[in-house]
């Protein structure tokens, strides 16, 4: 029997490796679970050996632990550079993202992914197809199954902790999506639809699948598994091309768990929100819990420049229904390539969505953030309140707009109310009033 070298064969040979005991620390539970879940295939700890040997903290996304949030990055053909792509990563990191993707498209991919990785203390995600065709001059049609696989192997050496990989979508589920409204709206799903349809022949990735998983298990590359179905519009949710590629990501879940890789599952993009349990439900059966990784989902299609909001719901219900990892969207979502200020607002919405879903689930130590802010503010502890919040810098300047001066850091009100209608500074005078007589209980006596 091979050597275990991932971190799903040593879990399942009973070790609790230093990475599962630091994610246990994170997480606030017992080394001897992470461990289970891990080896269960329900938890992945995306964590490549050689980022591992650079600044890589290591973290866990399933069920069992916190919702986790991914903010993808990365430049394109028209615009970004290194520096422009760091200050992203430090920007994602900073508002707490759990994952980064780097979906770098357009040039100079290596020494972006390189920067990237040597400065991330989060895992790194990318999807290989997309510097494989910048390789290729952009013609898919070109590519080999050796290209692919070379490039896999070449991200993997620089350090990259999962990959996306759309090995789930079969010549015979095209059909299905002809008569979608948005039709194949995942890059690296299309890119394969078109390379099949030129070539009359089954998904190259597919058959493929145990070659990339060697590569994958000797440097302990996660699969992200892509749904190069999903749908683009609330009209395509949950519809037979879905689903039909859903059943092969359960097949190659089960495939690449034999052959001792981690794996987690992608999941849809726009889905309404009263189909969102339903498929997160569905997903954790047919994948046999594999922890699952939401777009979103996007819960309408209305709000152009606003799809961080419109996303933020549907994420919050799929945390709350069982999803392990949200991928954030941001204002700039089908308009445009997000700057640093959009990562921003992206990151913002998407930890208050992980948070909801967290606290819902009653996950250990949630909700203690939560109650020390509203102590806070009933206190009337204005720095406290800044400090415990997702964005103090924000959280201080809008309060500040009105009473900026150092003496109304310690009022008993703020400029919404003033000092006379304060509900909570009433409420504290009720109480002195009431501690200093009769018990509300012995007036209303009294009085009836």
């Amino acid at each position: 029997m091979a050597q275990p070298t991932t971190q799903l064969e040593m879990a399942r040979e009973g070790t609790i490796t230093p990475e599962m005991t630091f994610v246990a620390q994170r997480e606030r539970l017992e080394p001897s679970l992470i461990r289970d879940e891990v080896a269960a295939g329900r938890m992945v700890v995306p964590a490549n050996k050689v980022h591992l040997a650079g600044r890589l903290e290591p973290m866990g996304i399933g069920i069992a632990a916190k919702c986790k949030v991914n903010a993808n990055i990365g430049n394109s053909a028209v615009t970004s550079s290194i520096d422009g792509e760091l200050e992203k990563l430090h920007m994602a990191v900073h508002f707490g993202a759990d994952t980064v993707m780097d979906l770098s498209t357009g040039k100079d991919i290596d020494n972006i992914r390189a920067a990237i990785i040597a400065a991330s203390p989060v895992p790194i995600g990318t999807v290989p197809i997309y510097q494989m065709l910048e390789e290729l001059g952009g013609e898919i049609e070109e590519m080999k199954p050796q290209n692919f696989l070379d490039m896999v192997e070449h991200q993997a050496k620089q350090g990259v902790d999962y990959m996306t990989v759309h090995c789930g979508v079969l010549l015979e589920h095209l059909t299905h999506t002809m008569n979608r409204v948005t039709g194949i709206v995942s890059r690296g799903g299309s890119l394969i639809a078109k390379w099949m349809m030129a070539h009359r022949k089954q998904n190259p990735l597919y058959d493929s699948f145990d070659d990339l998983c060697d590569i994958m298990r000797q440097y302990d590359v996660t699969w992200s598994l892509g749904d190069g179905l999903r749908p683009g519009s609330v009209a395509d949710a949950s519809d037979e091309a879905q689903f039909a590629e859903l059943d092969v990501l359960g097949e190659l879940t089960r495939r690449g768990r034999r052959c001792g890789t981690q794996v987690m599952v992608e999941g849809p993009g726009h889905v309404p929100m009263d189909q969102i349990k339903m498929n997160v439900d569905r997903q954790i059966e047919v994948c046999d819990g594999a922890p699952f990784y939401v777009l979103g989902p996007l819960v309408t299609d209305i709000a152009p420049g606003y799809d961080h909001i419109t996303s933020g719901i549907g994420a919050a219900i799929a945390g709350w229904s069982g999803a392990a990892m949200l991928c954030y969207v941001t204002p700039k979502e089908h308009l445009g390539l997000p700057e640093p200020e959009d990562v921003k607002q992206g990151m913002i919405a998407y930890k208050i969505a992980a948070h909801a879903a967290d606290v819902a689930r009653q996950r250990p130590g949630a909700r203690d953030r939560d109650d020390a802010l509203s102590k806070a503010r009933f206190e009337f502890d204005w720095n406290e309140q800044f400090r415990l919040a997702l964005d103090p810098d924000t959280a201080r300047a809008y309060h500040d707009q009105t009473l900026p001066q150092d003496t109304f850091k310690s009022a008993h009100f703020c400029s919404m109310c003033g000092p006379k209608y304060c509900s909570m500074k009433i409420t504290q005078d009720i109480r002195d009033m009431a501690a200093s007589g009769e018990s509300l209980l012995e007036i209303a006596a009294r009085d009836s």
